[in-house]
């Protein structure tokens, strides 16, 4: 098919992905959608398990698919054969960027470690994501992305006290390391830029986790204190929660600063709870939490929703619905930023998925196309590195190629 052309801000780097899953298809997946070339490879037997992943639609197609594989050239190559090593070593040779996230010390064992690959192209940039990292006597270890949420944290304080530990809906471990794959690509190619000279990038998926837990190591070293799980709310900021409506329906509300909690009294009737002595202050409402929030859920469940977003909105006081899929396609707030795209799909037809983010005035990314079929660009790809189409013919026999 015809591709639009490349734009964005990375539209003159050329990415080579090695991997499956998460965490390394989704850190190309960025990539390709600020403009650079990302040429996926898979195996020719089974493709990338996201091609499957999830809920499955007729012809065992994934919906997971065409997002975290668009804006990326599918080239079926066998990487246990010599003859397919050999090709992806003509690929990274023109590489500006390799991604990987195989469990470490599989890249040696195929002679394609950093060293290996620097020696032959020193403006590589390889992004190697993994578990635990690639040192470290967890190195070798398979790094599944629950075992990394819960190794750096999040797990522990995630979900209701009397609870085990709960997961987050999504595969969030995963994304963040791939956005600080991203993040590091980044800053290596500035790097690049002013030396001439690629580096390597180690990105571990319970370190990525641990990035983002704020201050609980911290809080733990200087007061002894640990955290726990806590449910939909955090210790001590009131009120900050999700209360209900009428016909179940829930709505969000932060009103815990000082000035905001004083206009949310004012519009509950109840002016009394800004100078109460238990609720008057930041610390006193945070004492007091359980309490504040009943007296709100009491107020808030004889609305309706839409009725008192409008209220609450009216007042300047933070609130929201909890959005689902509907929600997001109907809200104008989506629509008016182009938060949802639509694009074709050889065989979904007309897909909707989210956006390119975040928005660049000058060069913004965007979706040029939903993850392609097996194979797809396997010709395209080998005629860049100089295989013609009987040497391609002669691959494809022996299974070293496909699509």
């Amino acid at each position: 098919m015809t591709r639009p052309a490349a734009a964005g801000p990375l539209s003159d780097l050329k990415v080579v992905e090695m991997g499956t899953l998460i965490a390394g298809p989704f850190c190309g997946q960025i990539l390709g959608d600020f403009g650079a070339d990302v040429v996926k490879i898979e195996d020719p037997k089974s493709g990338d398990p996201m091609r499957q992943w999830g809920r499955s639609l007729p012809k065992g197609l994934s919906p997971w698919w065409p997002v975290i594989g668009r804006n990326k050239r599918s080239l079926a190559l066998d990487l246990r054969t010599p003859e397919g090593r050999e090709i992806a070593l003509a690929l990274i040779d023109q590489a500006d960027v390799l991604i990987e996230n195989f469990r470490p010390g599989t890249m040696e064992k195929w002679g394609m470690g950093y060293d290996a690959l620097a020696a032959r192209n020193p403006r590589l940039i390889m992004a190697r994501v993994s578990g635990f990292g690639q040192t470290g006597p967890y190195a070798p270890r398979a790094g599944y992305g629950l075992i990394g949420e819960a190794m750096g944290g999040l797990r522990y304080v995630t979900g209701e006290a009397d609870r085990p530990p709960a997961r987050a809906g999504i595969s969030i471990g995963d994304s963040l390391t791939a956005m600080h794959a991203v993040m590091g690509i980044t800053m290596a190619l500035h790097h690049r830029a002013n030396t001439g000279r690629g580096q390597m990038i180690d990105a571990a998926l319970y370190e990525s986790v641990l990035a983002v837990m704020e201050n609980l190591v911290t809080e733990y070293d200087l007061t002894g204190y640990v955290r726990e799980r806590s449910g939909a709310i955090l210790p001590g900021i009131a009120p900050s929660n999700v209360y209900p409506c009428a016909a179940g329906e829930m709505i969000l509300i932060g009103g815990n600063g000082d000035t905001v909690f004083a206009r949310l009294a004012e519009t509950m009737g109840r002016p009394d709870l800004a100078a109460d002595p238990r609720y008057a202050t930041h610390a006193a409402r945070g004492e007091n939490q359980g309490e504040l929030d009943a007296i709100i859920a009491d107020w808030t469940a004889g609305f309706s929703l839409a009725d008192l977003l409008a209220l609450l909105e009216e007042k300047g006081i933070p609130s929201g619905r909890v959005f689902r899929a509907p929600d997001m396609l109907a809200d104008p707030q989506f629509q008016a930023r182009g938060a949802i795209v639509e694009t074709d799909h050889a065989v979904f037809g007309r897909v909707k998925m989210q956006n390119a983010f975040p928005k660049l005035s000058e060069t913004p990314g965007a979706v040029r196309w939903p993850g392609p079929g097996l194979g797809e660009h396997t010709a395209e790809v080998l005629g860049e590195i100089g295989i013609d189409a009987d040497r391609a013919a002669e691959l494809r026999a022996k299974g070293v190629v496909g699509g």
